[in-house]
């Protein structure tokens, strides 16, 4: 038999500092290891069955010798009761990697998948909330410390019930924001089976079609023939913010485009504006030929020292998006006030609002133009064709959306181009 190790006290251990392995005594097979860079820890060198294994037992001095002493005697103990220490703990981790992935709950799920998938994917701020928001509010009660392993369709049907025929649009988003987060906890490992929130073959069965459930939910639009009347009281109108509404009008861009455009965007030379794709709902950058009257609109704007925003708030940041609104209200309050119905959408017949411009200028070119479907897409900032298309598209009509934009300047000027002074009444 190997002659036993001399029994070390704990300071002599505390000397040791040559690199490699140092019996300490005490229990047979027990080292202190120390690597290259001084790191040290606790090794049982020990024989189980035929098999040689090196078990750790901790760091020092995290670890005393006195309880690496305890824990090598341990290891020996269970050793001599067939017991196979590395097998053990390998048991171990696997049962404790089941249990976290049982005990995994929606929140707990949501929280990581938004962090490392959604977040990443979604640059739009108000979307990202969007996500946040609509499950807090709806999902979190039911499901939030429900394990994902356990959630059912009756757990899903809970959520949905109560706001699918009140609130069909957001009870569908929240729905299609459930299965995703499922989805990604089947990938992750966290459960098993069907996605409990799937609506082919699934909630189909349950819950009513959307389709006929919903409300016409589309942004109210400005009617084709009083377009051109709305955009002379708009620009009657005093302030930045009108103007910022009459710069989306002429552009049909969105409004949180227009509300961040900066200067260091527009070459006013060449009659372009170029937003960048951290600022575009797609992702993608986006070009904007801007017409005559656009460019005319823009010369005229003040600029404000140390400030980039093209059309900034009172504190030189950037206006919210109720400020439009608030603009196309006040226009549609006036109308009221003077006995008249305003500017209603056709459809709905409720009072046009900012985003409803793009639709407006959407149906000026499919009804009133021979322009092609797809340059009023891109105008529009859509994605057209499918992936292999946009693959080999190289060019994004810009001059002749250039046309477009004027054609759709003129229709919205009528016959009257120039800028009103505030107070005259435009409707003569």
């Amino acid at each position: 038999m190997p002659k036993p190790a001399k029994e070390l006290k704990a300071l002599q251990v505390k000397n040791l500092s040559a690199p490699g392995r140092h019996a300490v005594g005490g229990v047979n097979g027990l080292c202190l290891n120390i690597t290259e860079t001084g790191a040290r820890s606790w090794i049982l060198r020990v024989t189980v069955g035929l098999k040689r294994r090196h078990i750790g037992l901790g760091g020092y001095p995290e670890v005393s010798l006195a309880e690496a002493r305890e824990l090598a005697l341990e290891m020996r103990r269970k050793i001599s009761a067939g017991v196979d220490p590395v097998v053990e703990r390998r048991e171990q981790r696997q049962a404790l990697v089941v249990t976290t992935k049982q005990r995994t709950t929606f929140e707990q799920a949501f929280t990581r998948f938004f962090e490392e998938k959604v977040e990443g994917e979604l640059r739009n701020a108000k979307h990202r909330n969007q996500w946040q928001s609509t499950l807090k509010t709806y999902a979190y009660p039911v499901l939030g410390e429900k394990a994902v392993a356990d959630i059912s369709v009756e757990d899903v049907l809970e959520v949905l019930r109560p706001i699918w025929m009140i609130k069909n649009e957001t009870a569908s988003r929240v729905r299609q924001r459930i299965e995703a987060v499922l989805d990604w906890s089947k990938a992750m490992g966290l459960r098993n089976g069907e996605n409990p929130a799937r609506w082919k073959g699934n909630l189909q069965q349950l819950l009513s079609s959307p389709n006929k459930v919903q409300k016409d939910n589309r942004h109210p639009a400005i009617a084709l023939d009083e377009l051109a009347l709305w955009f002379r009281l708009l620009r009657a109108r005093e302030g930045i913010a009108a103007r910022a509404l009459e710069f989306l009008t002429l552009t049909a861009a969105r409004s949180g485009e227009i509300r961040g455009a900066q200067w260091d965007e527009i070459d006013l030379q060449i009659g372009v504006w170029t937003v960048p794709a951290e600022r575009m709902k797609a992702g993608r950058e986006h070009r904007v030929p801007l017409s005559t009257a656009t460019v005319d609109l823009l010369e005229a704007m003040p600029r404000m020292l140390n400030c980039d925003v093209v059309f900034p708030s009172p504190k030189n940041g950037v206006m919210s998006d109720m400020t439009l609104s608030a603009v196309m209200r006040r226009i549609q309050e006036s109308e009221e006030k003077a006995g008249r119905p305003g500017f209603l959408d056709i459809r709905s017949r409720r009072p046009a609002v900012p985003h409803g411009l793009r639709s407006s200028f959407r149906d000026w070119a499919a009804e009133r133009t021979a322009y092609p479907r797809d340059m009023a897409e891109i105008a529009l900032a859509h994605t057209v064709g499918s992936e292999v298309e946009r693959a080999y598209r190289r060019s994004d009509m810009l001059e002749r959306r250039r046309e477009m934009m004027d054609a759709w300047a003129k229709f919205i000027l009528g016959s009257n181009p120039k800028i009103c002074p505030t107070g005259v009444d435009v409707r003569q």
